[in-house]
């Protein structure tokens, strides 16, 4: 499908108007900006400025997301603390959030803050990001409105989940691994969706445990409860699907039980047929590498990991074996002078962004 591009300085500054537009705080909204735009520049598009208006900006005019986000730190430690995010935007929160487990490893070695009463925090390695910046290894994990169907099961019960590490090394990127404990995520068959594709077999079910995938259906069903997203391994224990559910739950556990939050179906964002917020929990964790080893050995011997794994013997018919991080750097490398992809659907939307918010001096921008 034919894509075109839009230069990220006029999406950051489109966004951030935008976002400003809707009563978010011009500090808050560059935060959130950057977070969208960082997932589009890597990639990650399915948590990009695609979710602009469903996730952000229609939670706001529902009055499910507070636009204004005024957090609390209810408890706190030395190497620890703990937040409500009184349902302000996730990527706000989120970014103090790492940004004080960042500060409580310089001083102790390791930090950890648990959120809760957050709400859907973007791209999650962005956060584990921040601290390889300060030469640390960065870890987060966010539970989700439930999607997901455990192992044997057709509930969906857990969220997509993900487990996100971000460590440095001394190659031109850093490792990077950000996946969802499912095999897919909601943001991925939203954008399948958009497009008018098809669904891999095996990524959704029916209440039959029967595989589904037609995308628009699907995104329908997901909400009334009459589909799940399947485990990362698939169904059953053949491939593994214990795996991605044993994964999920651990974030789960991880998202609610230390900050005493909400978890699985009290996430699904609907009260006696009423929208509510979502109260979803994350964790952040920095570790300082200097408390341990020399920051540069480090990020030679991480390197010199990635670098065996990438000559190791290939598959025949195959070229490359990639390591986590480096598709990223190389998309980034291939989009820092284009742009942002955008389909029709999406260029649609954001022109109808730019009448609704009175932002019409970027309509040629989103022109098809």
């Amino acid at each position: 499908m034919e894509k075109k591009f839009i230069p990220f300085e006029i999406l950051e500054k489109f966004t951030v108007d935008l976002m400003v537009k809707a009563g978010i705080p011009e500090a808050d909204a560059r935060i959130v900006g950057d977070a969208l735009l960082q997932a589009d520049k890597l990639g990650f598009d399915s948590h990009g400025v695609n979710r602009l208006k469903s996730i952000y900006l229609d939670r706001i005019k529902d009055g499910i997301l507070n636009p204004v986000t005024n957090y609390k730190i209810v408890r706190e430690g030395p190497t620890t603390a703990v937040i409500d995010g009184q349902n302000g935007m996730g990527h706000v929160i989120s970014y103090n959030a790492m940004k004080m487990a960042i500060e409580k490893a310089k001083k102790y070695g390791m930090g950890m803050v648990a959120v809760r009463n957050s709400s859907h925090y973007g791209f999650a390695g962005y956060y584990p990001l921040m601290a390889v910046r300060q030469n640390m290894i960065g870890i987060t994990g966010t539970n989700a409105r439930p999607s997901t169907a455990p192992t044997f099961g057709v509930d969906n019960m857990l969220g997509t989940n993900p487990l996100t590490f971000a460590m440095p090394t001394d190659e031109a990127f850093p490792f990077l691994l950000d996946c969802a404990t499912s095999i897919t995520q909601r943001g991925k068959v939203e954008l399948y969706a958009r497009e008018g594709k098809e669904l891999p077999k095996g990524w959704v079910i029916d209440e039959n445990g029967e595989s589904k995938t037609n995308s628009s259906e699907v995104l329908k069903d997901l909400i009334a409860g009459k589909a799940a997203l399947t485990p990362l391994g698939g169904v059953g224990e053949e491939t593994g699907g214990y795996k991605g559910y044993g994964y999920a739950t651990v974030v789960e556990i991880l998202s609610a039980a230390l900050q005493q939050g909400a978890f699985m179906k009290m996430l699904l964002g609907f009260e006696n047929g009423k929208k509510v917020p979502y109260r979803i929990g994350h964790f952040f964790m920095a570790v300082d590498i200097s408390a341990f080893t020399d920051p540069e050995d480090f990020g030679k011997t991480t390197g010199s990991i990635l670098r065996e794994l990438r000559a190791s013997r290939k598959m025949p018919g195959q070229t490359r074996i990639y390591t986590a991080g480096e598709k990223e750097y190389y998309t980034w490398m291939e989009r820092k002078d284009k742009g942002a992809p955008f389909s029709s659907e999406l260029l649609a939307e954001f022109r109808a962004l730019c009448d609704e918010y009175g932002l019409k001096d970027y309509l040629p921008n989103f022109e098809g």
